[in-house]
Formats: C-alpha cells, sequence, structure tokens
C-alpha cells in the first residue's frame, strides 16, 4: 500500500473519531431530554437509551419559559449585531487593506490587540457607559459591546486583501471615487466573506451570556442563553428539563448552518482565516 493512501486512511479515522466525540454530547442531551429524572440519576444499569420517551419535557419547559418572548430578544440583538457588524468591519477593513493613511499600521495593531484581549476584560467598562447612559434592560444595551467588531474588521481585511488591484485601478481611471469604488466594485466581491462574518457574529450573539445576565437582568428582556442559565439554577436536579431547554435552544443554529454552510465554508477558505 502506498504511503498516500496509508496517510489518506490515518486522517480519514481521526477526523472521523474527532466527528464522533463533537456529536456525542449532543446525543446525550436530546436522548436525556426524553427521560425520566429517575432515569438521569439511575447508575446501574445506566439508562443511555429513555425506556418510554417523555414527551411531557417539552410541555414543562415551553411553560417554564416564554420562548417567544426570548426568540424575539436574541434574534432582535442578533440582526442588530450583524447589521453593525457587516457595516464598521466592512468600511474599516477596505480602509486598511486598500488605503494608505499615516498611522494605519499602529491602527490595525490595536485592533490585533484587541484580539488577544479576553472580552471579560471589557464588560466592567462597557456597562459603565451603558448604565450612564440609562440604556440597562434595552435593546441598545444588548447591542453595544457588537457595535464594532476586531475579528470582523481582520477578516474583511484579509478578503480584501486577496483582491486583484487591477479592478480597483480601473475603476479610478473611469471616474470612481473611494466611496464608489467600494460600494460597486470591492464590496459585491467579498460577499462570501461578509456572509461569514454574519454567521460567526449570530453564532457569538447566539451563544454570549455573561453581557445578557449583566445589562438585563430583567426576565422579560434577557436573551435565550441567559434564560437558560437562569434555569439551571431553578432546576438543578431536573436535567430532562434542561436538556430539552437546552434542545431546542439549539435549533436555530442548526437550521443556520444547514441553510448557509456553503457561504460559511467558502468565507473562510476565501479569506485565509484559519480557525
Amino acid at each position: 500500500m502506498k504511503k498516500s493512501t496509508v496517510n489518506n486512511t490515518l486522517i480519514f479515522w481521526f477526523l472521523i473519531i474527532m466527528a464522533a466525540l463533537m456529536i456525542i454530547p449532543f446525543i446525550w442531551m436530546f436522548l436525556t431530554a426524553f427521560k425520566t429524572t429517575a432515569e438521569t440519576m439511575q447508575v446501574d444499569p445506566f439508562v443511555i437509551v429513555p425506556a418510554v420517551w417523555q414527551t411531557e419535557n417539552f410541555t414543562k419547559v415551553i411553560q417554564a419559559m416564554d420562548f417567544v418572548k426570548l426568540y424575539g430578544n436574541t434574534l432582535l440583538m442578533i440582526a442588530l449585531r450583524v447589521a453593525c457588524a457587516i457595516a464598521t468591519a466592512s468600511l474599516a477593513g477596505y480602509a486598511f487593506a486598500r488605503l494608505k493613511f499615516k498611522g494605519k499600521n499602529f491602527l490595525f495593531g490595536i485592533v490585533l490587540f484587541q484580539m488577544m484581549i479576553p472580552t471579560q476584560v471589557f464588560i466592567i467598562p462597557q456597562y459603565i457607559m451603558v448604565s450612564k447612559l440609562h440604556l440597562t434592560n434595552t435593546a441598545i444595551g444588548l447591542l453595544f459591546p457588537g457595535l464594532v467588531t476586531a475579528f470582523g474588521t481582520f477578516l474583511l481585511r484579509q478578503a480584501y486583501m486577496g483582491l486583484p488591484k487591477d479592478m480597483e485601478e480601473a475603476a479610478r481611471l473611469d471616474g470612481c471615487s473611494i466611496p464608489m469604488t467600494f460600494l460597486r466594485i470591492m464590496a459585491p466581491l467579498t460577499r462570501s466573506s461578509l456572509v461569514a462574518l454574519g454567521i460567526f457574529t449570530t453564532v457569538f450573539a447566539y451563544k454570549d451570556l455573561m453581557w445578557p445576565m449583566i445589562v438585563c437582568p430583567d426576565s422579560n428582556k434577557t436573551t435565550l442563553a441567559s434564560a437558560l442559565a437562569k434555569m439551571n439554577g431553578q432546576y438543578q436536579q431536573k436535567y430532562p428539563e434542561l436538556m430539552m431547554a437546552a434542545l431546542i435552544a439549539s435549533v436555530p443554529m442548526i437550521v443556520i448552518y444547514v441553510l448557509f454552510q456553503r457561504q460559511f465554508i467558502e468565507g473562510i477558505a476565501t479569506s485565509g482565516v484559519k480557525l
């Protein structure tokens, strides 16, 4: 057998094992969501598949949590963050990639430096700013950390740097200004990266826990992740209800990935970002 065939086989099985390890927690969550509380606590024998699928767990969770309100709050926050991320990152990425101005490398270094700092460091100053503006328990307060994105700026800069300069120079010769060149020529060519940024921002915003819990303590204004954390405190031993709530909460992200997986992969491949 050729050495390349052996290497490909080993890589193939390694990826299968890694994929199995990634999906096992989700399968366990799905099975636990339909068990009884006694089955989740039983050790001998260990229960993997529920003896009787308990669909009433779904009813209990729906009655305990206002998913319509939580989904509405979460989707509003996601829509605002995606719009702001695409607008600001696209403009900043184009400026850092294509324009020449004094201090460009220094400013881009600040952007990279922000990516290296844990987001928790910014929570206190951000909360002080939101509190001073009287924006707690509001959609704008939830949006505040997502007004700009260092990761999105880096992602779009890489995408713009990968485009040929000839198209931009031809547009300038035809009389296009910098804003018109950006809007009509360059921005449409980075559509895959914009979609990837939108998906990234959606995932980051959807799973954001600490900021919604701090800035929106009101249960009617909070997001789904924050509500699940509070439910964990109320139902510490009721694992089926917790897993059912988590299962319901994971459905939108699964749907988004299924619908946009091609654009997501294209955006990563064309932007030069390694995960």
